[in-house]
């Protein structure tokens, strides 16, 4: 019969696995292309066959919005495809002063043009299918 203390010197850790995730990645570091490689690939899954093409703009809203990010109104989807460019703000984007900032005027911005030059955007494309049910397809840029 085993002691507990054996039983816990065979049993995995899970501190003792090596995840294929990279802890030392800052994911608001919008300026690196591997967080845009891994942002695209993670809204490049959400988007996808859907009856309502609401429903996947909800989708990628709700699940954006869990990573501070935001986008406007989304125009009304006409035809059997198109294509939407929405700009991206963080957290809300950026009120206040900076450093250089004169005494009489504030820095308004997305909260990403300070990082990556123009911003980012949110495009959406979509096309409706033999069943008229849409297919969306998103990525950052």
């Amino acid at each position: 019969m085993k002691n507990f203390k054996t039983f816990m010197a065979e049993w995995p850790h899970p501190s003792d696995q090596d995840l294929a995730v990279d802890k030392n990645t800052n994911m608001g570091a919008f300026s690196d292309p591997s967080v845009i490689r891994k942002l695209n690939a993670w809204v490049g899954t959400i988007a996808g066959s859907y009856v309502l093409p609401e429903d996947a703009i909800h989708n990628l809203r709700s699940s954006l919005s869990k990573i501070g990010l935001s986008f406007d109104e989304v125009p009304m989807i006409e035809g059997n495809n198109g294509s939407f460019n929405l700009p991206l703000t963080s957290f809300g984007g950026r009120f206040g002063k900076g450093v250089n900032t004169p005494h009489d005027e504030f820095e308004v911005d997305d909260g990403i043009s300070h990082m990556v030059e123009g911003g980012l955007a949110l495009i959406i494309n979509y096309e409706m299918d033999e069943d008229n049910s849409y297919r969306l397809s998103a990525s950052i840029k």
